[in-house]
């Protein structure tokens, strides 16, 4: 075997672990919260976004602190909200009967415009972070704080939003036996293999960047954000098949907030200096990418078009598929 095969073996064994424990995360944190009586779309935006963000959380904290890549701890959880918006176009694709945005609530404007303000502005403090705007308390940029702000007022507004627009379900029964202890449980053994393999896949990503020659950005955003958000993948498909469109878009725009909160946590890991300070500017470009996908999704929720290209998608999600195409090429030419 080849020296440059080894990591590439390695990224697809923490592959196959995150998309197996990922998808018994999910399928057991859905079960907490059908048995302490959460409603589904309270579980897609909060449970499952925090269970499937786990890998992209100790992949951030393992690069900033025992592998020292803060590129590739920005790049995944930028990535990872690119990525997540992709899945949107997946969706679109998978929902043959009728086009996605005529299915969906409303109320995902809200979490979408909560993703613009909070990824809007940490691709605006990587290029600020080198100015003068560069504040910070010990090695702490000034602004994590309000980056954890922000996430809170984001998560209780959805909060409110809920209950006023909809009723919580009453309690369901457990599932062929399945009480709430065995639940937690299982839950909490497969976020053991979510995090062994999230924390060894900075390593791996770092060996493919040398051992390829390409940039550690472009590794972390593209390969490592691939990797982490596989457990969403498996969400998105697992609830459109039972027919829950709504949870599964919850799960994605819910993860894109739990991603910028993860950014706010390794800040704090990284003892180096403020986080933001210390990435490359081609950040900046994975961020807005993000903002405009989310743009084009707030339009289309809005607009609800109904022209399909041969059947298959909308223009909506081509335009997705094409920021997504640029920015990562522009990542590839310009990240270090």
């Amino acid at each position: 075997m080849t020296p440059t095969a080894v990591p590439w073996l390695e990224l697809g064994l923490c592959a196959a672990v995150i998309a197996i424990a990922g998808s018994v995360l999910v399928r057991y944190g859905e079960a907490v919260a059908r048995l302490t009586g959460l409603s589904r779309s309270w579980v897609g935006l909060v449970l499952l976004a925090t269970a499937t963000s786990l890998p992209e959380l100790f992949t951030g904290i393992s690069a900033v602190t025992a592998a020292g890549a803060p590129n590739i701890a920005v790049g995944d959880a930028l990535g990872s909200c690119v990525f997540n918006l992709l899945l949107l176009v997946l969706l679109d694709e998978l929902s043959r009967s009728e086009p996605m945005y005529r299915r969906i609530d409303q109320g995902h404007i809200l979490t979408a415009g909560f993703g613009v303000i909070m990824i809007g502005a940490v691709g605006a403090l990587v290029l600020l972070s080198r100015e003068q705007l560069d504040l910070r308390f010990l090695h702490i940029s000034a602004y994590t704080p309000l980056i954890i702000v922000v996430y809170l007022v984001a998560m209780r507004a959805a909060f409110d939003y809920e209950r006023r627009s909809r009723s919580h379900a009453a309690p369901e029964e457990a599932i062929e036996g399945l009480t709430l202890r065995t639940a937690l449980l299982r839950y909490m053994a497969a976020a053991i293999f979510v995090v062994a393999a999230g924390s060894w896949l900075p390593f791996v990503g770092q060996d493919i960047a040398t051992a390829m020659g390409w940039k550690p950005t472009f590794v972390g955003t593209l390969l490592i954000a691939g990797a982490t958000s596989l457990p969403e993948l498996v969400v998105t498909v697992s609830a459109l098949r039972i027919g829950a469109v709504d949870m599964a878009i919850g799960n994605l725009l819910g993860s894109n907030l739990f991603d910028i909160l993860i950014i706010a946590i390794d800040d704090i890991a990284y003892t180096k200096g403020p986080l933001l300070s210390s990435v490359a500017l081609a950040h900046a470009i994975t961020a807005f990418a993000a903002v405009i996908m989310s743009g084009i999704f707030v339009v289309a929720m809005l607009f609800k078009p109904e022209t399909r290209l041969r059947g298959t998608v909308g223009w909506v999600s081509l335009s997705m598929l094409v920021v997504y195409l640029f920015s990562s090429y522009a990542v590839y030419l310009h990240g270090l």
